[in-house]
């Protein structure tokens, strides 16, 4: 049974390499770049270079981690919306078969 502690941590379970990863596939790099002004993301970005960089620097891995709880609720958001946007299909009525 999983640790009622941690039930609402959303960084449970998820490496820095994981953040990372999905924000690029998520965003770009150019878009991550113009979000978060750091020279990894911006020249010659690669994931490799991002998480050295973020290992050693605290700010800018708070930063990273903020914008992955927006992302996270953004994707929450449209989820949420898109089911409520679809509409279950009804059945149609059977056409009537006796005459008059």
């Amino acid at each position: 049974m999983p640790d009622p502690r941690f039930a609402n941590d959303p960084f449970q379970g998820v490496t820095l390499e994981m953040i990372v990863t999905r924000l690029v596939a998520h965003y770009g790099w150019q878009e991550m770049g113009s979000r978060i002004n750091i020279r990894c993301f911006n020249f010659d970005p690669s994931v490799k270079s991002s998480l050295k960089f973020l290992r050693k620097t605290p700010w800018a891995r708070t930063k990273v981690e903020e914008l992955y709880l927006h992302y996270l609720w953004v994707t929450a958001e449209k989820s949420k919306t898109d089911a409520e946007t679809e509409k279950p299909e009804t059945p149609e009525a059977p056409e009537s078969t006796a005459g008059p």
